[in-house]
């Protein structure tokens, strides 16, 4: 897999956008301008994905697809539907991308020589604090 794993790609036949009325921003407008966007897109029926991929999204990104294998996502910060439409689609490809990017393995490190003895003074530091701080032996 490449680094950037989505390009080369558009996805945009394959979504399904919908329309409704939105409880965010727009103040009168809410009430009468269907400005929310609800994107749907469904994973194992793309043809822009591999079968590996397809797994990938269904382990990372279970919890946002519902029981017919779409993915669902929905914006309604902004106060047109255009400006949703494009959100939600950033939102969608960012989720993607996070998704399909392999995670670096991590390599273990050891502290150095230096950092162990400046924890070890600053605990003698803090032990004779305490010590200091109880009462006189007689």
């Amino acid at each position: 897999m490449s680094s950037y794993p989505l390009t080369g790609r558009d996805f945009t036949p394959e979504l399904r956008f919908s329309a409704s009325r939105s409880s965010g921003p727009g103040g009168q407008n809410v009430n009468k301008v269907s400005t929310k966007m609800e994107l749907r897109f469904h994973v194992m029926n793309s043809a822009l994905l591999t079968g590996e991929e397809k797994t990938i999204l269904c382990e990372k990104l279970g919890t946002r697809i519902n029981n017919e294998g779409e993915l669902i996502l929905v914006s309604q910060s902004e106060r047109t539907q255009l400006k949703n439409k494009e959100a939600v689609c950033e939102k969608f490809y960012a989720m993607l991308t996070k998704a399909l990017t392999p995670r670096k393995k991590r390599k273990p490190t050891r502290p150095s020589a230096v950092a162990r003895e400046k924890r070890l003074e600053s605990k003698r530091i803090i032990s004779i604090k305490k010590e200091q701080r109880s009462k006189p032996k007689p």
